[in-house]
């Protein structure tokens, strides 16, 4: 950084100066924990050498705080995949189910939403298609944040709703389902080849908000990625062409995803593995009726406090995956 050269390449100084910010965070972290012990080490002396138990309560209060801040550091370490400190983009895809279906998708919108503010994220909206009667027929959000990708890629494949549908006169039990796909936003040190001659682009108006301008010009783009099927939309921006790069943005990382799906199902078949890969498959259940439950398939966590997970609650799912990947 103190290289005359260094702002030469505005955006690469930029990933710099992002990067040695998030070290000191780290080493501000470590240091801050291991004051913290040291403080509790010597207050433990206190009421021993004092026989003040009084003290005790506050000891053991921070004690329980610093555990559970080591735990999250510890976590904040493991996401050491290439691309797991990236912004994540999120897109949610009702399944069969019509109203139903569709609704299922606005409160995972609004549970997502919540998650990310709560951590300090931004969110910002790339698509938008509202529902007919209600909820959406598929959202695509970008979420910026450090680690962002790191966390949210526990949260790839199929949510599952079961509850009294409100959209049902006969007060009938429903089971919906939407699709969670996350991919890392990357940056242009990634080398994915994209031959423009492989592309379809289309423009449309843009069906969301933002003003007269964006419903009145064809500013919206959905790309088709002929060799591989991908299709991307953007209608975020008023102007076609920042339209344009997200979009291409959002199909580099769904192509660099995909491949490593491939990879995956290729060792599977090597090892002679007689199990799914679990791509897109049915991750967790949230139960609302006959009984209130949310549980993960994968790890086996679950809760009873539905309606806390749907208000953004998601670290103790993320937490368990994560961990179980490092069996």
């Amino acid at each position: 950084m103190s290289d005359p050269s260094f702002w030469d390449d505005h955006d690469t100084a930029q990933g710099t100066i992002a990067e040695v910010n998030q070290l000191k965070d780290k080493v501000t972290k470590v240091q801050q924990l291991a004051t913290t012990l040291e403080d509790s080490q010597l207050m433990l002396e206190l009421i021993v050498e004092e026989q003040d138990l009084s003290l005790l309560p506050d000891v053991s209060e921070t004690v329980d705080s610093l555990s559970e801040q080591i735990e999250d550091f510890e976590l904040q370490l493991l996401l050491s995949e290439p691309h797991d400190k990236n912004n994540a983009i999120l897109e949610l895809h009702p399944g069969a189910g019509g109203t139903e279906s569709q609704d299922w998708a606005q409160i995972l919108l609004r549970m997502y939403t919540r998650w990310a503010e709560d951590r300090g994220y931004k969110v910002e909206s790339l698509d938008y298609l509202p529902g007919d009667e209600a909820g959406v027929k598929s959202v695509t959000l970008l979420i910026k944040g450090f680690n962002a990708y790191g966390y949210l890629k526990a949260e790839k494949g199929v949510h599952r709703l079961v509850r009294i549908s409100p959209f049902d006169s006969s007060g009938r039990r429903h089971t919906s389902f939407v699709s969670c796909s996350v991919v890392p936003e990357l940056g242009d040190d990634v080398d994915i080849e994209i031959r423009s001659e492989d592309l379809k682009i289309d423009t449309y108006r843009s069906s969301g908000a933002g003003g007269q301008h964006v419903n009145t010009t064809d500013s919206a783009v959905r790309i088709t990625h002929a060799p591989t099927g991908i299709i991307v939309t953007c209608q975020s921006e008023r102007s076609q062409i920042k339209n344009r790069e997200k979009a291409m943005k959002i199909l580099k990382g769904r192509i660099y995803e995909k491949r490593i799906e491939e990879q995956e199902k290729a060792l599977v078949e090597i090892r002679g593995e007689q199990k799914e890969i679990g791509w897109g498959s049915q991750i967790r259940s949230y139960v609302f009726h006959p009984y209130s439950m949310v549980k993960d398939h994968r790890t086996g966590q679950e809760t009873g406090n539905i309606q806390a997970v749907v208000d953004g609650e998601l670290d103790p799912f993320i937490n368990a995956y994560l961990r179980q990947q490092l069996n």
